[in-house]
């Protein structure tokens, strides 16, 4: 099985990529998906992140309230390696896990999209780096397009990450999305192509 890991900023087009990636026939395993196991209510993650931040950072159901605690770790380098800590080894090990599971099912290709990979150290995780890498002015555009952030938000996230010029000198795909959705599909389905066409690695 071939393991793609897919990354790159906000708004640079992830989990489009992801999704055109999915409908030529890959298995994908979204790490934000994952971390929400590491934020359930009860679960080890879930206290550490308590003990670590307070209960101010719960719901009224008990909840990781994740939009809050955002706001907190976007703004302090601190806080984010502390929460970083936490998330990105339990995500890890549920990552493999699952990876494990559509090996032993004969899954081709498995994509892992991950917005912190590179950051997280989990290239020994994948066979192959894709970058998804755009404007910053367009990332900014579609973030806030999302409805989710406003752009001083969006920034900040940008800024926490690694600079786009990094993430790509270590990729072996880098996938451009400054045109068309129409662009990206046939940037995305030629380097499937190339990847499937004897390229796969023995398990």
């Amino acid at each position: 099985m071939i393991v793609i890991g897919l990354t790159g900023g906000i708004g640079t087009g992830k989990t489009e990529v992801a999704r055109i990636l999915g409908g030529l026939g890959a298995a994908v395993v979204n790490a934000d998906v994952v971390a929400h196991e590491v934020y359930s209510k009860g679960s080890e993650g879930w206290a550490e992140i308590v003990g670590a931040f307070g209960e101010g950072f719960l719901t009224a159901e008990g909840r990781v309230d994740r939009q809050k605690l955002a706001a907190l770790v976007f703004e302090d380098r601190a806080a984010l390696e502390r929460l970083n800590s936490i998330v990105h080894p339990r995500a890890r090990s549920i990552v493999e896990t699952e990876l494990e599971r559509l090996r032993a099912e004969g899954v081709g290709v498995a994509v892992v999209e991950a917005p912190l990979l590179l950051e997280a150290g989990w290239v020994d995780v994948v066979d192959q780096v894709w970058v998804t890498i755009a404007a910053p002015s367009q990332a900014v555009e579609r973030a806030v397009e999302r409805g989710r952030l406003a752009p001083c938000e969006v920034e900040a996230r940008m800024a926490s990450q690694m600079p786009q010029e990094e993430r790509a000198a270590l990729a072996e795909v880098i996938i451009d999305n400054g045109s068309s959705i129409c662009e990206l599909e046939k940037t995305v389905e030629a380097n499937w192509r190339l990847l499937t066409k004897g390229t796969r690695k023995e398990p």
